[in-house]
């Protein structure tokens, strides 16, 4: 009675969706099994791995059942189940979502899609909910199918005794030199990370399509590494044939070098040219080095060619990059730059909070607001201070309280009140931006004294524990409501101007330095 009831919904879908969010997510599903459920329909979907599965579930399956209900006449149930592999690695009979032995929906505490939006993304229309860029041919459903590949070339160029270049039993998620802790689940979500975090799960979603190279740039120790090995092990979690590889440009550097010496570039060439994903930390090592850039281009243009993806990290942005060839920066900045920030206070106590929990020692949440409010620079800093505090507590035999922290801590919190100051700040900005320290406390209004003056304002809020009023006394006498609209539009245009945004990580790191 329903048999063609899966067909029919296609036909009604591809006439209301947008074609691109139409061909990306709905074309590619095999047929549906359609079956009598009693009082409704019920349909079975299989998907070709769980982002897949998790994003069709947030964003279209209710769209599907109203449409299919609508169709044929009665209340339909969607079913999605993860399509499963056998030992070989060949497709296997998919588990359903109910019943015995079920592989339920349930989305992953942080990787699932559905919880980070895409609006707003370059290369995104402002209505876009999905990866709707995808070329309509290009099937990640067909792309998790495909054979086994040949082996991954091993390290130092030879071949490894199996295709994953692991030892017999070893962890799959070890292969391509990647950490198995670090994945989507233990990366902290916030505001400073949600934009990188968001393309990087595009790009497991649909490796060698969107966002293709995929550029990070930010600070030290605010996870840019975190989150490329997170992109790795959810790639091989989902394909477990990709050749992925994940390494340090210093790396790169190296292996470059010792193929110099021995004149084996056709080794370097199998090594990196027969990737699927290609992670490379750090790029700005690469600098003064040109043949090192010379055959990190070659390999560049061959991934791209072949559709594998390359993501980089570096310290700034690819146009910010000195002593690095024009035709690599601009490649660089091809596909999607995206910047990591240092974490918000909110974003700081989750990661403390998540962490000492990891470690087997909760923390009050008072105890994390006074650690996160003291310790602003980056990720790393706070798993130091935090370290610190844990330890503490056990050589003391005391429980964690703020009284514990502020004498774990106090080395730090003496060097950090020394070093950052207002008054710090205002010279350190005033010599950035060439103007007199006076300026700072001056009526001037002109726009190359009066920017300068708020983004002292700004860092001033951020760096250090004066409030509004305060600061404004500290700059001439000015109103907090004067403070409070110079924050507000230096931390906004932060997340949209990509020069600022490096001019206030040099600034930071001056004055944290």
């Amino acid at each position: 009675m329903h048999k063609d009831l899966w067909e029919r919904g296609c036909e009604r879908l591809a006439a209301e969706m947008p074609e691109q969010q139409f061909n990306t997510w709905i074309k590619p599903l095999p047929p549906a099994d359609v079956s009598d459920g009693g009082d409704r329909v019920l349909v079975g979907l299989r998907v070709p791995n769980r982002f897949k599965l998790d994003w069709i579930r947030s964003q279209y399956s209710a769209r599907i059942e109203t449409t299919l209900s609508e169709l044929a006449g009665m209340p339909v149930r969607l079913e999605l189940s993860v399509l499963q592999r056998d030992a070989s690695g060949r497709p296997a009979t998919a588990s359903s979502s109910s019943g015995a032995g079920a592989m339920h929906l349930r989305a992953p505490s942080t990787a699932a899609v559905a919880a980070v939006p895409v609006r707003g993304l370059p290369g995104l229309p402002d209505d876009a909910t999905s990866a709707q860029d995808v070329p309509p041919e290009s099937s990640t459903a067909r792309e998790a199918l495909r054979p086994a590949a040949p082996a991954v070339i091993g390290v130092r160029g030879e071949r490894p005794a199996n295709p994953t270049g692991t030892l017999p039993g070893a962890p799959v998620a070890q292969r391509g030199r990647l950490n198995p802790a670090l994945t989507f689940d233990t990366l902290v979500p916030g505001r400073a990370n949600q934009m990188a975090r968001t393309a990087a799960l595009h790009v497991v979603g649909a490796p060698g399509q969107m966002y293709n190279p995929l550029f990070i740039y930010g600070g030290v120790g605010l996870g840019k590494t975190h989150l490329i090995h997170a992109v790795g092990n959810a790639l091989i979690r989902d394909n477990p044939d990709a050749r992925v590889l994940y390494l340090h440009a210093e790396q790169f550097i190296s292996d470059v070098v010792r193929n110099y010496q021995r004149k084996t570039f056709d080794e370097l060439k199998a090594k990196y040219h027969s990737l699927d994903l290609l992670l490379i930390d750090d790029v700005q090592f690469f600098a003064g080095k040109d043949r090192t850039q010379e055959e990190f281009f070659n390999a560049f243009e061959a991934l791209l060619a072949k559709r594998a993806h390359i993501i980089m990290t570096s310290d700034t942005y690819p146009k910010g990059l000195v002593d690095i060839d024009e035709r690599l920066t601009s490649r660089f900045d091809a596909g999607l730059t995206v910047a990591i920030e240092p974490p918000e206070l909110e974003m700081r106590v989750a990661i403390l909070m998540k962490k000492a929990i990891a470690e087997g020692s909760p923390m009050p949440e008072d105890v994390a607001f006074f650690i996160a409010k003291n310790v602003r620079a980056n990720v790393r800093e706070l798993e130091g201070a935090l370290r610190k505090v844990l330890a503490y507590a056990k050589f003391s035999h005391k429980d964690i309280s703020i009284t514990l922290a502020r004498e774990a801590l106090k080395d730090l919190l003496s060097i950090q009140n020394r070093q950052i100051s207002v008054e710090n700040i205002q010279k350190t900005v005033a010599d950035f931006y060439k103007i007199k320290v006076a300026d700072m406390y001056s009526k001037k209004r002109p726009v190359s004294i009066a920017r300068p003056r708020q983004i002292a304002m700004y860092l001033a809020k951020e760096m250090t524990q004066k409030s509004l009023p305060e600061i404004g006394e500290l700059f001439g006498g000015r109103d907090h409501t004067t403070v409070l609209h110079a924050v507000r539009k230096i931390g906004g245009e932060r997340q949209k101007n990509t020069e600022l945004n490096q001019q206030l990580h040099v600034l930071e790191q001056t004055l944290k330095g």
